[in-house]
Parts: structure tokens; sequence; C-alpha cells
């Protein structure tokens, strides 16, 4: 099966690593324009059995979207499912909740992938007594002998687009069955799928400003492996656009990419350092004179810290716009410069995001034990009457 638009309907994992998740909906990073469309591709061959396909998704570095090529990979563990990451729109900006294993899936914001994953589910295989069964109707697998085939019939219009809510977003919510998913145990990406992630950013090939939605390594047969078995992009979604005309949603559209978790920690939109507030921190109050001091020094050191990243942020920006108004530049160069600084002021903001939270957790006191109950009392033998 292939993503296109003419078939009926049917995201890093990223580069910014250093990056935690800030919910268990792993909220990693924060965007204020629209992805690109999915491109249309077909799947490689399924290498062997054990594989599992994981959908190609579009991440963002500092020179921005990059496709990240659909892949097989292997699950962790025998039982597990691959719910794929993808964008959403909440608090002004698009954000992205990383894929991970489970026992079921869950909720990836009606992104029809393709191959199986069309926006609800999966239908592309199960697990059984250990082994993956594989539907050849929506894989690609080859001399797998563990397959059976069943047709996926799709209601909805295949669109390619690769966000949840905002304009032009899916405006799917997750399902009962995708909730209780959520709450579930999840494992993060594996080592190789990260390995994966991290080679795609270094492919200059691979950025949506040089292949304009069209990657040349849009699939592969393995993580990491953009040599052999690959597949290039057949074209760019028929309803790509440059990134210069794929303004923000409005503040007003509403993303259920959060899956109802607190994603209060993102930072705000802000298009240049100056317009980034410091962080408002509460005074220590743990009781303790000596370890509130302690913690008011933790405090004062990341605020200088942070006052110093938005200061030399802020200076670069400034000489950038003096460049511009010296050289008189034209109109296209002036926006690419301010998006530029956009993307910029949004890492910086992510990063402090990122610091402020790992503050705050060292800085949680530690949960009491729990009080022991008291053994129920020895019900007392009845005296029978002689």
């Amino acid at each position: 099966m292939r993503i296109n638009p003419s078939v009926r309907s049917l995201l890093f994992a990223l580069v910014m690593l250093a990056l935690p998740v800030v919910s268990s909906a792993q909220i990693i990073l924060s965007i204020g324009f629209a992805p690109p469309p999915l491109p249309v591709y077909e799947q490689p061959l399924c290498p062997s059995e054990g594989y599992m396909w994981t959908p190609g998704y579009w991440a963002y570095a500092q020179e921005g979207y990059f496709w990240v090529p659909g892949t097989w990979a292997m699950a962790p563990e025998p039982g597990l499912l691959w719910t794929p990451g993808y964008w959403g729109w909440g608090d002004n900006a698009f954000v992205f909740n990383e894929g991970y294993w489970g026992a079921q899936i869950g909720f990836y914001g009606g992104v029809n992938y393709g191959f199986g994953y069309a926006g609800v589910g999966y239908q592309g295989g199960y697990w059984n007594n250990g082994a993956f069964f594989y539907n050849r109707s929506v894989n690609n697998v080859g001399s797998v002998t563990n397959v059976y085939t069943k047709t996926v019939i799709n209601n909805t219009t295949v669109t390619n687009v690769s966000y949840n809510g905002g304009t032009g977003g899916i405006t799917a919510r997750p399902n009962a069955e995708e909730q209780k998913a959520t709450s579930e145990k999840h494992t993060p990406p594996t080592s190789v799928q990260t390995q994966h992630v991290q080679a795609a950013s270094t492919n200059h090939q691979l950025y949506e400003s040089v292949n304009k939605g069209k990657p040349a390594v849009a699939a592969t047969a393995k993580p990491g492996e953009f040599s052999s078995g690959v597949v290039a992009a057949k074209a760019a979604a028929p309803s790509y656009k440059p990134v210069t005309a794929r303004a923000a949603a409005p503040a007003a559209a509403k993303n259920t990419a959060s899956e109802g978790k607190d994603t209060a920690a993102r930072p705000a939109t802000a298009a240049h350092a100056n317009e980034l507030k410091p962080a408002e921190r509460p005074a220590p109050n743990t009781g303790n004179p000596k370890l509130d001091k302690q913690y008011q020094q933790q405090q004062a050191k990341l605020n200088t810290s942070q006052a110093q990243d938005r200061q030399k942020l802020q200076q670069k920006q400034d000489q950038e716009h003096q460049q511009l108004t010296k050289t008189k530049a034209s109109e296209p160069a002036k926006q690419k410069v301010e998006q530029q600084h956009q993307q910029q002021t949004q890492q910086v903001a992510q990063k402090h995001a990122t610091q402020d939270q790992k503050l705050q957790a060292k800085q949680q006191p530690a949960k009491q034990p729990a009080a022991k109950k008291a053994p129920p009392a020895k019900p007392v033998a009845e005296k029978k009457e002689p």
C-alpha cells in the first residue's frame, strides 16, 4: 500500500534529544508554523520476520523541517506495537508528540500515515504467541511466511495532512481505547530508532528547504541504512506549499494533540529574544533555612544564565536587522531572516523551559512515606453458654 491521494483514507523522535518530555504524551518540541504534508512514497520490502513498520514523518531542527524516513524496525520485545509520533496545534504553536511502543496502539493525531496506520489503530498486523503476523494487503512483506490478507476499508479522503488541530489540520480526537492506551506503560523509541533520526538530521537532502516536500530517501529497509534498500518519494503531496506560505494556525484553534495532558510547560511562540520573559519562580519555602538559601542560589544562577542567553541572541538578531537595512534586502530575504529569528527564539525558549522543569523537579520536596496502617483487630471468639 502506498500513501497516495487517489486512494481512500489512507510524525526529534527528534534531533532535540537533550529536551526531555514534559508529560506522558511526550511533548518535546514546539514550532510556530505547520509541518509539510506527507510525501507520496512506496513501502520498501520487509527485511525479515520480526521487523515492524514505523512510518516516516517530518521532524524539526535548527535548519527547519526534515524528513525522517519510514523504516522497518525491531520491537523492543514481543507483543509491543508502535504508536507513531505526530504534530498537533496548541498554545499558539505546533507541538510534537513522540512515538512510543506499547501493548496497544494509542492516539497519533488521526494522521493517515498509510501502510496500516490509517489514522486510528493499526491494521498492518498482530502478535500471536510471540510471532508477528503481517497483513500483506497493506505491507510489502515479500517472502515472510507469517502473513494473512485482510482488506482495509478507509472511509475518509487522503489529504496527506501531517498534523492535528489548527488551520487545515486533522480534527480527530482520541477515542476511549486510545485514551486507555495513553495511561498504560510506554516504552520509548529504541536506540536504533534514535540513531535513525540523528542520521536523518545530518542528511542535507532530507531537509524541506532542499527537497521541497519530496525527499530523496522517503523510506529505508532498516533504520539508519540510507544507501541500500531505500525508496525515494514519488512526489510531494499535491497540497504542498513552501514554508513561507504555511502560516501558523490562529490562537482560537484547539489542539487534541496532548491527549488531555498538561502542556503548560511549553513556551509560547515568540519571534525575537526581547519578547522572552524571565521565568517567575516562587521563593523556596521548605521550612529549612539552609536548604531555602541553597535553592535561592540555584535559582539566581539559572536566572543569570538565561538572561545571558536572551541578551546574546538579541544582540545577534539586532545585528542581522541592521545588516538587512544596510543592504536594502528584498522582502523574501527579510522573511527568511525573520523565520530564522523565530526558530532561534523558540529554541531558546524551549531550552529555558526544560531548565526550569529540571530545577523544579530537583527542588521538589521529597514525598513522605505513607503511615503504616495498624493491623485490624482480631475478632473475639464468642463464648457459648453451656
